[in-house]
């Protein structure tokens, strides 16, 4: 915005560049937030849906109990307070069903009474972290960044986290985040068992008896699990190492076995980066990682910081798949539940969306007769050779006014005048 530049009647000004820039911009964060979801059709009838967009109105369910899709927050909703959530997994839109009392859903009026599957936490009642505030928060001018934890899902302010100072969150020079999912303090309590995985699931330093490893030069911390004797990763101060690449043997990805071990990590098109994680030897006794060692549930827990891809080192032998479903925690096997996923989703959509577009406006043009399509296509032209001419005059130093789009589009008309 040219926020020190003013036409004559002292009205802000921005340049069609800008404009169209902010549009677009607007446009991917809206698409990237909802999942590409247009909010045409309530989405209870697909279930739980493994995540979606999730709004809460305080207007209908002030206890914070409830929550509706897009959709629903659009059509049913309209006028009320809403608290955007962003997204949810394994949920299903309430909207109209007992806890919404007498109200009912305008796009499909006969839902259940309950959906006994979703779970709900305080964000449902528009407030956060462990300081259970609201955000945007009322009583400050400029709010503070946070970042959402990918098991409970609830959103922290950084000096929240539960670290000694913000420098410990791993990001690049221009201070963008080099994680792909954060783990907050509660819940990296039940995740314990990470801490005997490889360094290549942490996007942080690791410390080996005090000393950071915080290898800037390369895309990949080296896998030293002798480094730290116990094999215990603990987060480090600022790092700047980018998300892991493929740290392996060079058979490993062969298929070829190595000692008389096969690699049973699962099907996922990495999971060779996993190939001594989990093992069987000739005998097919399975040799996992974690063994009979698997660490108890800690209550001094730290906060975590994982790197690109970090879900699909996750082990998957019978035994650990055992472990995930007792904690209830199996959704981190799954590609879907993860939000990377989630916004590669929604720009697939947008991508195909805008193609749809083009198609349709093509469709509609060939459809027209000969002289309305050359009129239009003569109008476009018009439209062009004027914005070309005013653009060619015009001091690019200056911003554009509306004054001068008005001017622009009454030379057209004059235009079109001449030729009638």
């Amino acid at each position: 915005m040219a926020g020190d530049e003013m036409d004559n009647e002292g009205e802000q000004t921005i340049s069609i560049e800008e404009y169209l820039n902010e549009v677009e911009e607007e446009e991917l964060e809206a698409d990237l937030v909802l999942g590409g979801d247009e909010g045409k059709e309530c989405t209870y009838s697909k279930g739980y849906m493994k995540r979606q967009a999730i709004f809460s109105c305080l207007t209908c369910t002030p206890e914070g109990n409830a929550g509706v899709c897009t959709a629903c927050s659009l059509s049913c909703h309209d006028g009320h307070e809403i608290v955007e959530l962003w997204t949810k997994r394994n949920f299903s839109c309430d909207c109209g069903n007992s806890k919404f009392g007498e109200f009912f859903c305008k796009l499909l009026p006969s839902k259940d009474v309950e959906n006994v599957q979703n779970s709900y936490n305080h964000n449902f009642k528009g407030v956060y972290c462990t300081c259970n505030l609201p955000y945007p928060d009322p009583n400050v001018e400029e709010q503070v960044e946070m970042i959402q934890c990918c098991m409970c899902e609830d959103w922290f302010h950084e000096e929240h986290l539960g670290l000694e100072s913000s420098d410990e969150i791993p990001r690049d020079e221009e201070g963008e985040p080099r994680y792909e999912d954060f783990i907050c303090k509660a819940c990296s309590a039940v995740c314990s068992f990470l801490t005997l995985y490889p360094q290549t699931i942490w996007a942080a330093a690791v410390k080996c008896n005090g000393a950071a490893n915080t290898n800037k030069d390369k895309d990949v911390m080296e896998d030293n699990p002798s480094a730290c004797g116990s094999g215990k990763l603990e987060t480090g101060t600022r790092s700047h190492i980018s998300p892991t690449k493929d740290n392996v043997p060079a058979d490993a990805n062969s298929g070829s076995s190595s000692g008389g071990k096969e690699n049973i990590i699962g099907e996922s098109s990495n999971a060779n980066i996993g190939s001594d994680l989990c093992t069987k030897d000739a005998n097919s006794h399975i040799n996992c990682l974690l063994g009979d060692n698997q660490p108890a549930d800690i209550i001094d827990s730290k906060p975590l910081f994982l790197s690109k891809n970090w879900r699909d080192l996750l082990c998957r032998c019978e035994k650990c798949l055992d472990m995930y479903r007792q904690k209830q925690i199996s959704y981190l096997l799954d590609k879907e539940d993860s939000i990377a996923e989630y916004e590669r989703t929604a720009k697939q959509k947008r991508e195909e969306k805008l193609q749809q577009q083009e198609g349709a406006e093509l469709t509609l043009l060939n459809k027209l007769g000969h002289v309305e399509k050359m009129e239009i296509l003569n109008g476009i032209a018009d439209m062009k050779d004027e914005f070309r001419t005013f653009l060619e005059s015009f001091d690019p130093s200056n911003a554009i006014t509306s004054a001068d789009v008005h001017q622009i589009f009454e030379n057209l008309a004059k235009k079109r005048k001449r030729t009638e």
